[in-house]
């Protein structure tokens, strides 16, 4: 699976951003997309998941400003509202995904994007 993000930018504190991310190659493999952050010196952490059944999970600093979405079977947006400085980061682009071989055995993977920025400054 590739992922290819959009939508990082600069915004002010108390503004939004849109990020949005499409997913291709083996798509219906799926079971979960989300979005990771990270800033420099710290390590990766999930910002918001969603399974293929619409279930999601967020991170306790952004609950109630963030919302993540499944577009398409292949897309995935996060709405960001009221952000912060600290929501500055690389944000990324996460999926799970499975399969089982012809032997009978689940496989497990995991995809990234490349990363796009979000920068809430004044």
């Amino acid at each position: 699976v590739q992922l290819l993000e959009s939508g990082g930018g600069l915004v002010q504190p108390g503004g939004s951003l849109r990020l949005s991310c499409a997913a291709s190659g083996s798509v219906n493999r799926i079971h979960t997309m989300g979005w990771f952050r990270q800033t420099p010196g710290k390590e990766r952490e999930l910002v918001a998941t969603i399974t293929n059944g619409g279930t999601t999970n967020y991170a306790a600093s952004v609950k109630g400003r963030f919302t993540i979405s499944r577009d398409s079977a292949n897309m995935v947006s996060l709405q960001m509202n009221s952000l912060r400085p600290e929501d500055t980061a690389v944000y990324y682009c996460r999926t799970y995904q499975g399969y089982y071989t012809d032997s009978g055995e689940r496989v497990e993977e995991g995809s990234w994007g490349q990363g796009t920025q979000v920068t809430v400054s004044s």
